[in-house]
């Protein structure tokens, strides 16, 4: 395996039926890299995100994650990866400590102890060290955004994932979040594949970005998304990095 390279999607499509999501989609990310995969509704985005973190085999080419073939290897991606779904996913029965714990009391024979301890550390990189004991009823949306990527980073994983992390935010909470991605960067070395269409959250975070299109079934950008603004001659790539309507 290649250290410096943490993902390879080489020619991936995805079929169901006689219907084409998208097609011979190949991109790297590399390790300790903010990328982003971006498009339009229906483009595959999050189609792509479940190819990546093993919960869908490509229908078409090879996905690999640390070496490591999200097909035929997937508990070893698995391994490998922190999740942070759209919704946040949280149960809300429990508390947000009892929530970080546990993935560590399903995947580790830590002492409950140990794993209240570094459900308390995961809470406190992500800026909810005052609510380890409140309900995912009882916070904010951008709390409960925070509160998943602090137990999508439960088991340390060297890759997280995050669906669209700022949806549904003000900007304010949203520029938030992206610092917040940013510094945990800066903290852990991790490497972030974040899906979204958010302008803003994209130019603040992104290193590199992929872009889908629905009518192209497939990739039409792939690089830096300042360069692809400035210097792209796909139509819809200018007008979607412009925020303008397409002639």
């Amino acid at each position: 395996m290649n250290d410096a390279v943490a993902i390879v999607v080489d020619a991936a499509g995805q079929r169901f039926g006689t219907r084409t999501i998208f097609e011979n989609v190949s991109f790297t990310v590399a390790t300790g890299e903010v990328f982003v995969v971006l498009g339009g509704s229906g483009c595959g985005k999050s189609t792509l995100l479940k190819q990546m973190i093993g919960l869908l085999p490509p229908t078409q080419g090879r996905i690999s994650v640390r070496g490591h073939d999200v097909v035929t290897e997937v508990e070893a991606v698995r391994r490998d990866i922190g999740v942070m779904f759209q919704s946040g996913a949280l149960f809300g029965s429990m508390t947000l400590l009892e929530n970080i714990m546990l993935p560590l009391a399903m995947f580790t024979d830590l002492p409950a102890r140990a794993r209240a301890e570094i459900a308390r550390i995961k809470l406190a990189l992500v800026g909810l060290a005052d609510a380890v004991n409140l309900l995912p009823s009882e916070i904010s949306g951008g709390m409960a955004k925070r509160a998943a990527i602090a137990r999508a980073l439960a088991l340390d994983p060297p890759i997280l994932f995050l669906d669209e992390p700022s949806a549904g935010l003000d900007p304010i909470t949203g520029a938030g979040l992206d610092r917040l991605i940013l510094d945990l960067r800066a903290a852990l070395g991790c490497t972030f594949v974040v899906v979204t269409h958010e302008l803003q959250s994209i130019f603040a975070i992104a290193d590199r970005c992929v872009m889908l299109d629905r009518a192209a079934k497939g990739m039409i950008a792939l690089g830096v998304p300042r360069d692809l603004q400035r210097t792209s001659d796909h139509p819809t790539v200018r007008a979607f990095f412009n925020r303008e309507a397409e002639s």
